[in-house]
């Protein structure tokens, strides 16, 4: 029958959602550990624009790895959800939510792998007129869904990466250099200026006239 094996065990419905459930999870770790390479390579692209003073490339490269970030917490928690769903004594109350739930975390899991490629990090480097377009299509597509807490905590790692690089810059030299005792000239003894005026300066005493 359909819905027999060849053993003649019947497959539910609730079983076949827990397969796909656990194919979506074993998915989900893969692409975790695939995107961390992505995400450190965007850090690097924002450090770069940094150092030649491009902030706005710096801000596209720490929003997309926000956003990439964000897809990964969400489509976990997701998957938590329909776990539990999926145990639940009821399942056949809730298994329309399940079977929807799985065809979102399906288009999720396809709109992850194609963040996993350095190919798109590499596209925000790019400074020619079709890389300036993506860059302005990713950012506009950034900006309508990344919330204003994320908004926050990027514009808060790129103050982080900043200080790090201000850091980095060789200090101005604030002390005087010392110099050597052995060219350290004696004091000139100078001579002294005398006190009062001189006599041959002195004006001269007039008589007083007769009367």
């Amino acid at each position: 029958m359909g819905n027999q094996s060849s053993k003649g065990i019947k497959v539910t419905s609730q079983d076949k959602a827990i397969l796909d459930l656990k194919l979506q999870r074993d998915k989900l770790k893969q692409y975790k550990k695939k995107i961390q390479v992505v995400l450190d390579s965007e850090v690097e692209l924002a450090k770069d624009a940094l150092k030649k003073g491009d902030k706005k490339r710096a801000l596209l490269a720490l929003r997309k790895k926000k956003y990439q970030e964000g897809m990964l917490i969400k489509t976990d928690e997701q998957l938590e959800t329909l776990e539990n769903l999926t145990s639940s004594i009821e399942f056949a109350l809730v298994q329309k939510d399940v079977v929807y739930g799985l065809e979102q975390g399906n288009k999720v899991l396809k709109e992850i792998n194609q963040e996993i490629s350095l190919d798109r990090v590499e596209r925000l480097r790019d400074e020619t007129e079709e890389g300036i377009a993506y860059q302005e299509e990713v950012s506009a597509m950034l900006m309508s869904n990344i919330s204003n807490a994320d908004e926050e905590d990027v514009q808060a790692e790129l103050e982080a990466l900043e200080q790090q690089e201000r850091a980095k810059l060789p200090q101005k030299q604030t002390t005087f250099p010392e110099v050597p005792k052995d060219k350290i000239e004696e004091p000139m003894d100078l001579p002294k200026v005398p006190e009062g005026i001189p006599e041959d300066k002195q004006p001269e005493k007039k008589e007083p006239l007769l009367a």
